[in-house]
């Protein structure tokens, strides 16, 4: 089994390639992509891209010309849950691209020929992914928030949207909050790919899954120290965890 890594950040990536045994670097689209093996598993590493579009690109060229059979895509997000803090991890359960609305054709946040809004993660992949997470935050991570004066982080799970839009002031994300909770989506976190990867998982038919790690409360201060909580806290729970999730999937 070929498990295709994402990260939405080079930083994130970096870590995780210098890991790969044999490791062979591929280009398509424009793209690069790092294959070799993880713990005994052959893994697939490549960067999103910023948006939509580029995240469905890559996950598309990932599965349909480096043969992906599963998809896991680490990256950072903003807060929009009321108990997710700067240094949790979000880990998905399933996805909303929250700037789609064709209404009055369709109800707003709905999929065109979907039915639906929500894409739903791969259960058991998820499971993974989540006691990886867990583990990661349970022995290491403290540590980690703790050089940026952060508390002791927590695991969450549960719904992240996405749309192409960076959300950094308290009106548009308290806004965005309140359309979804209307619909009555309650969402932990917000970025910019996951759900346009849900979308071409689900078309393929391929396991997914996703964690966020915090680094804003998508408010006002979305811009502060985001460089240093990359190096100190992403990175290293990207890295830590997909070796983890590795570890795991050898033993399977």
């Amino acid at each position: 089994m070929t498990i295709a890594i994402l990260s939405a950040l080079p930083e994130e990536q970096q870590g995780l390639v210098d890991l790969l045994q044999n490791a062979q670097q591929l280009s398509y689209a424009g793209r690069r992509f790092w294959r070799g093996t993880l713990h005994g598993v052959q893994v697939v590493c490549a960067l999103s891209g910023i948006g939509k579009v580029a995240a469905a690109t890559t996950a598309t060229v990932l599965i349909e010309r480096l043969n992906a059979q599963a998809i896991v895509f680490t990256g950072v997000a903003g807060g929009l849950g009321a108990d997710v803090h700067v240094g949790d991890v979000v880990v998905a359960r399933s996805y909303v691209q929250h700037d789609m609305d064709a209404s009055p054709l369709f109800p707003r946040y709905e999929m065109p020929g979907y039915g639906r809004s929500v894409f739903a993660c791969d259960e058991a992949l998820t499971h993974k992914l989540a006691l990886a997470v867990q583990q990661c935050v349970q022995s290491l991570a403290a540590a980690w928030t703790a050089t940026l004066a952060l508390p002791a982080p927590r695991m969450h799970q549960g719904l992240i949207v996405s749309g192409d839009r960076f959300v950094s002031g308290v009106e548009e994300s308290a806004n965005l909050r309140k359309g979804l909770e209307q619909a009555d989506l309650q969402p932990l976190a917000v970025e910019m790919e996951g759900a346009a990867i849900a979308q071409v998982c689900a078309d393929y038919d391929l396991p997914f899954a996703a964690m966020r790690s915090i680094s804003d409360r998508a408010d006002d201060a979305a811009h502060v120290d985001f460089p240093k909580f990359v190096h100190s806290i992403a990175s290293r729970y990207a890295q830590v965890v997909i070796e983890n999730l590795c570890k795991q999937l050898a033993k399977a």
